[in-house]
């Protein structure tokens, strides 16, 4: 009986705990407020607390303080079992409404990091879109030029930019290619070329403990090669290019130097740019790219990790 004269007050303050002082204060961090208000409730309830227990004496004992129960005689201990019930609930509430904002932060973290995998994706597809026009532009004017001097050579360089055109529209667009393929397909490239350059050109192109399973991003070496064509400038009436790709258990090593004469533009231009923008989204800073253009050589040095 004297329970129940306490019941009300108990889930008064109860409620106004869990359903008002801690998600409006409490946990929007209102901390002044909060203190405030809990301590009105306080004293409210233990006002109410008074007055439950004088009711209890009036109904249950008679106004006979001997003939009350010993444990409601006891102010301090009636009035601590009804804050013990008010702190365990506020407590349960706490802990569903920390786990409830755990599950919120980590669906809104996945829903950023969905959207800048989306905006990384199309920032690449977009960054390809640049690079590939601009090698098929070049090889075709090669071809061109060779069409228009009817040379028995110009069938095996459509052949050649043909393996080209297959590697670019159906294994570009994968994240990661194995880096045999990306050699095959250099190696076209500068097949392409050596028809263009007749005997005006010498290149050299070193593989060293490239191991099967090894991937690389996609056409990402090729427009460092077709730079060094491009670019390149003939000394003694020849452009020499050396190319030197290899693997050590952690890295690819990727080098190439080629003829230049030095000028203000010499390590600048979209392509480049371009280039380590795709190496800043793909690698991040788990590569290393270096560019030195001394007064005859242009020299150019990628390192990257491997990818497992």
């Amino acid at each position: 009986m004297f329970s129940l004269f306490l019941m009300p007050i108990t889930m008064a303050t109860t409620y106004v705990s869990i359903y008002k002082l801690i998600p409006d204060y409490l946990v929007t961090k209102r901390y002044w407020l909060f203190g405030l208000y809990s301590m009105y409730t306080l004293i409210i309830s233990a006002y109410l607390i008074m007055v439950s227990i004088f009711f209890s004496l009036i109904y249950i004992a008679n106004f006979s303080y001997t003939d009350m129960n010993p444990i409601t005689r006891n102010i301090l201990l009636v009035t601590t079992g009804v804050y013990l019930v008010v702190v365990i609930v506020s407590a349960f509430k706490l802990l569903k409404l920390n786990a409830s904002q755990v599950e919120s932060t980590k669906k809104l973290e996945t829903k950023i990091l969905e959207t800048q995998l989306k905006l990384k994706e199309q920032e690449l597809n977009y960054l390809k879109m640049q690079i590939h026009p601009h090698f098929l532009f070049n090889t075709l004017n090669t071809i061109y030029g060779f069409a228009l001097k009817k040379a028995d050579e110009t069938p095996e360089m459509i052949l050649k930019l043909s393996n080209l055109l297959d590697y670019l529209l159906y294994q570009v667009d994968k994240p990661f290619v194995l880096l045999t393929e990306e050699i095959n397909h250099i190696k076209d490239y500068i097949e392409l070329e050596k028809m263009r350059f007749n005997n005006s050109l010498d290149v050299t192109f070193k593989i060293e403990n490239i191991s099967e399973n090894t991937k690389i991003a996609p056409m990402l070496l090729m427009p460092f090669i077709e730079n060094s064509f491009k670019h390149g400038v003939l000394k003694n009436g020849v452009l020499r290019i050396k190319i030197n790709l290899s693997c050590t258990s952690e890295n690819i090593l990727f080098t190439i130097e080629n003829t230049h004469f030095k000028s203000e533009n010499s390590t600048k231009g979209i392509g480049l740019e371009n280039i380590q923008k795709r190496l800043d989204l793909l690698y991040k800073d788990k590569c290393e790219l270096k560019i030195d253009a001394t007064e005859n050589l242009y020299k150019v040095l990628l390192k990257l990790n491997k990818i497992n």
